[in-house]
Parts: structure tokens; C-alpha cells; sequence
């Protein structure tokens, strides 16, 4: 895939679709991963400023033209590139975010790129109730969005009044609202999952509450993440999905089976929780699958259960 087409194809769109833009080529997904590990995308942009959705368009239709992937991405908190890196190009969303000028009652509403904590914290300022779970949590509102995300037994499936996208399996590519069916979500999985879809914006269904009992709830839950050590360590959170037929938490099984600890090159399973994965330092991306690897091989011969990871392995592996 020649680096040359890409640049001409980026050029192009700039002078089509004016916008602020950070672009590097060959850049280490290291920088962009909270695994701090992962080889350079052939092409990483981050476009922003009011130009970012007819920009995305344009970029999503001639990369598509030209067979060029592109890869969508939020904050980088539950990926995993390869250590030979993602060829194509690595579409950024994170210059693209704060809050919208949203007219219905209760109902606020948000860039992609926005932060997920963030968009919990301006919800908060509003007294508004429903995003607490969310806090602390280090991804953006439309990686959040496309994983379903979940945690203290709630998801954005239960707050979510709407979603903009660009659908690029289309030529050329359109903008369309998805009115949420619940039906259309799982656990950590969403509607928007396996399709071409730019997710631009999100807003969410809220209610009006104490604003002291919200923000207790927050800096409990932030508390609480940090308690299980998200923070010590580079890492993308959970590794493994829960299984509700498995009977006990992911973290708990590997915790019996004695795999805490357990080590492979600078990745290591946290010596405080089975089921989160570290950088202990210097670890490849390489380090890092084959680590997860055992740790499910491990499970299936001492339970017979079959682990499902999170995280999704992007690039060339």
C-alpha cells in the first residue's frame, strides 16, 4: 500500500473539507493506546473545529475508492495494535468532541471524541442523573457507544436517547440519526458493531438529581477503579468479558486457577486482579496477546470455560 496514494488522498480532502488537523505518518500506536504498546499506522489523523464531519466523509469515501481501510478510533482504552503496526489509515475522533446545543429537556448530547468521564462531569454541573458509571472510566463517548459500555450493573444502552453516524458502506456516505431499539444491544455489544459506521455524536435520555448523591456516586466509582489498580499500570481495563453462565466474575476464576502474576516479557497479569492485564514495563503488543492467550488456555484446561477478551486486536498480527 503505497504511503504516497495516502498522502494525496489526505491533501485532497483538506482542500475539499478545510479543517484543523494533527496528521502523522508512520506514527506508533504506542501513543495512542492505553496499553502504551503497538507498532505505527501507516497514516494517524486527528481532524477538529466544526469542518471534522464533512472532512470524515470525504476522508471515508476516497480511502474506500481507493481500497485503503481506515480505522476508527475513540481513546485507545480497549485495543491492542499489532507491534508491525495498522496499515491504512487511523482516523482519530478525539479532536472531535464537547457538548452540542441540544433543545429537549433532560437530554444532553455529545461529540464522539468527548471523553466519557467528561461527558459525566458536564452532566453532573447540570444536576443531571444517569452517567455515573461512567466515571472514571477512560474511553470516549463513542467508544463507549459502540462497546455498549457497562459497569455497576448499567449501560449506555439504558441512557441512550440517540445516535448521528456517517454510514460509509454507502458511496457517497451519509448522515443519518439511529433511534435506539433495545433490541439492538447485548452485553458489550451494539448495533454499530461489524458495520461501517462513523459514529459523530451521542446523546443521552437523563434525569434531574441531587447534585451532592451524584457526584458522591462518581468519586465512589472513580475510587473504586483506582482500589483495583486501573491505574498503576498502562493497561485496557478488563481483558475478558463476564460470562453470566460461568457462575463468578473472569477476574475470580483466574484468581483460583492461580494466574495472578503470571508473566510473559514486560506483560504481566495484575498481582491484585485476574482479569487486568499490565504494561509492567516495556512490554510489546506481542508480549501482550501471548499473555492473554495463556491466561485463556489456562481457564479452559482448569474449568473447561472458554474466555471471550474485550480487547480487540487491530493491525497487522
Amino acid at each position: 500500500m503505497g504511503c504516497t496514494e495516502i498522502v494525496r488522498i489526505v491533501e485532497s480532502c483538506l482542500k475539499e473539507n478545510p479543517c484543523e488537523i494533527d496528521v502523522r505518518y508512520n506514527e506508533p500506536m504506542a501513543n495512542h493506546s492505553t496499553f502504551r504498546a503497538g507498532g505505527p499506522a501507516d497514516c494517524w489523523l486527528r481532524p477538529s473545529g466544526d469542518g471534522f464531519p464533512m472532512f470524515a466523509a470525504s476522508l471515508l469515501q476516497s480511502a474506500g475508492d481507493a481500497d485503503i481501510p481506515v480505522f476508527i478510533l475513540g481513546a485507545g482504552a480497549n485495543i491492542l495494535a499489532a507491534d508491525a503496526g495498522i496499515r491504512g489509515i487511523v482516523l482519530d475522533t478525539g479532536g472531535w468532541r464537547g457538548e452540542t446545543e441540544q433543545q429537549q429537556k433532560d437530554v444532553l448530547e455529545f461529540r464522539a471524541g468527548t471523553s466519557i468521564d467528561m461527558a459525566g462531569e458536564i452532566a453532573a454541573s447540570r444536576g443531571f442523573s444517569g452517567l455515573e458509571f461512567l466515571a472514571g472510566m477512560p474511553g470516549s463517548v463513542g467508544g463507549a457507544v459502540w462497546m455498549n459500555a457497562r459497569c455497576y450493573g448499567n449501560d449506555i444502552a439504558g441512557v441512550l436517547h440517540g445516535v448521528k453516524i456517517i454510514d460509509y458502506s454507502i458511496n457517497p456516505p451519509e448522515q443519518s440519526v439511529y433511534l435506539p431499539d433495545k433490541a439492538d444491544f447485548g452485553y458489550k455489544h451494539s448495533p454499530f458493531q461489524g458495520k461501517k459506521n462513523l459514529i459523530l455524536s451521542a446523546s443521552f435520555c437523563l434525569q434531574h438529581g441531587d447534585v451532592k448523591k451524584i457526584r458522591a456516586e462518581m468519586d465512589a466509582n472513580r475510587q473504586d477503579r483506582e482500589d483495583k489498580g486501573h491505574y498503576r499500570y498502562p493497561s485496557a481495563g478488563s481483558v475478558f468479558k463476564n460470562n453470566s453462565a460461568f457462575g463468578r466474575p473472569t477476574g475470580k476464576i483466574i484468581d483460583e486457577l492461580g494466574l495472578r502474576a503470571m508473566q510473559t516479557g514486560g506483560a504481566q497479569v495484575a498481582p491484585w486482579h485476574g482479569n487486568l492485564i499490565i504494561n509492567h514495563g516495556g512490554a510489546t503488543s506481542a508480549d501482550i496477546r501471548s499473555l492473554v492467550d495463556k491466561v485463556a488456555a489456562q481457564v479452559k484446561i482448569g474449568t473447561g470455560l472458554s474466555l471471550e477478551p474485550e480487547i480487540l486486536f487491530i493491525g497487522e498480527w
